[in-house]
């Protein structure tokens, strides 16, 4: 979106339409794993990799959605454990204030300045997509509003 290259090309996750036989985990002992670590206050990505890493029961769990049919997301929805506020506009929010407290101290930072600017666009664009939905209605960014909602959680 804001870059002169035309993409960048990863790897992709195996194609796969069941979970794999050797993480034969209870559906709903992920479910209960997955809520206590949001009440740990660990967001959805943050989740899906203590997940993969540490498992349930000492069983790694590779994909939660294949394993349960239902997103991290879901679940939290399900189990009303989900953040108040989106992770992705969330971590924007987050990197908007880094980048603002630097360019009070460097303010001839331009490099910087144009990170910050993309930023509070993606920020603002982002805003529109769930506004009304997920945030308030009458939410607008700014650098103060960022700084106060961040301070809440």
């Amino acid at each position: 979106m804001h870059t002169r290259r035309r993409g960048s090309s990863g790897s992709d996750k195996p194609a796969a339409d069941e979970a794999p036989e050797w993480s034969d985990v209870d559906e709903d002992a992920i479910e209960e794993r997955v809520v206590e670590l949001a009440e740990q206050g660990h967001s959805p990505s943050e989740i899906g990799l203590k997940l993969r890493d540490e498992g349930v029961q000492g069983t790694p769990i590779p994909d939660v959605s294949l394993a349960t049919g239902k997103k991290v997301s879901e679940i939290l929805e399900d189990n009303e454990a989900s953040p108040e506020f989106p992770e992705d506009l969330r971590n924007l929010l987050e990197r908007a204030v880094r980048l603002r407290d630097h360019m009070d101290e460097n303010p001839t930072d331009y490099q910087n300045k144009r990170a910050l600017q993309n930023t509070q666009s993606k920020i603002r664009r982002l805003a529109a997509y769930y506004r009304g939905d997920k945030i308030d209605a009458d939410f607008t960014y700014s650098y103060d509003a960022a700084v106060e909602l961040l301070d809440d959680e």
